[in-house]
């Protein structure tokens, strides 16, 4: 049976299951990877946050980029063809929706006069701004459109509550279909406790094991998207380190569902 791993970055699923998407595309399985918030940048001056996010991304791949619109429509591509390649190295097919991510994403009042929704950290791993209910909806249909109703369809749990797995949980579930979900990982650092309580309350766990080649793999997948490794690891080394450490922890990668 086919599996869809909604993803909301252009990173979140080769790093929270990229060993068992490989497991499964070598089986004969047909995995996919669709990233939500894959869309471009809009045009005008993006909020100091953003810009600075970028720099950061733009360092962590050795660029010389300058700032401004131009960078950062040239940063989305870049992420884009990062998610190609990581997706090519698991033998996962790959869709990237329109929707901006979140740092991208603003009200217009008037002409030239818009307000970030999510300008800084805090605004990240915060509540869903009231005026995104109807992308929400947006979110929810395209889905329920684009995916066969056989399709086994897996999303995040959320955990970390950044913004945009928070909309991607949320439209997944409105469509009212069977979901596995997954465990945001590297936000499972601060977050396992969260896992514990699912089992108490009843959902069923299973537990794919991985194997060398699918951590050697998994690795690969994620350094890949190279502008990304400093938003959580010094360097690659420290990467694989923890992906490892992850994995033989766990005993592989761990999917949920509802009892």
């Amino acid at each position: 049976m086919d599996w869809i791993y909604l993803s909301p970055h252009l990173d979140d699923a080769a790093l929270s299951c990229g060993g068992l998407i490989w497991e499964q595309s070598q089986s004969g399985i047909s995995a996919s990877i669709w990233t939500v918030c894959a869309g471009g940048v809009p045009n005008g001056t993006l909020s100091t946050f953003a810009t600075e996010l970028q720099l950061r991304w733009q360092a962590s791949r050795a660029a010389e980029d300058g700032v401004g619109r131009s960078a950062g429509s040239e940063m989305v591509e870049l992420r884009q063809a990062e998610d190609i390649a990581s997706c090519n190295l698991l033998s996962a097919d790959y869709r990237h929706f329109e929707i901006p991510d979140c740092i991208y994403r603003f009200m217009e009042f008037k002409p030239g006069q818009r307000t970030y929704l999510y300008d800084s950290r805090a605004a990240l791993f915060g509540s869903l701004h009231p005026s995104e209910a109807s992308l929400v909806d947006k979110l929810t249909t395209l889905l329920s459109d684009s995916i066969p109703a056989e399709t086994r369809l897996a999303c995040p749990l959320g955990l970390g509550n950044h913004v945009d797995h928070q909309l991607t949980r949320l439209a997944a579930e409105r469509m009212g279909r069977e979901l596995w979900y997954y465990a945001d990982f590297p936000y499972t650092r601060a977050d396992a406790h969260l896992l514990e309580q699912l089992a108490e309350s009843g959902w069923q766990l299973t537990t794919h094991p991985i194997s060398p080649g699918g951590m050697t793999a998994w690795q690969k997948s994620i350094a890949a998207h190279r502008s990304q490794i400093s938003s959580f690891w010094p360097d690659l080394e420290a990467m694989k380190w923890e992906v490892r450490d992850y994995c033989e922890t766990k005993g592989g990668v761990r999917l949920w569902k509802p009892g």
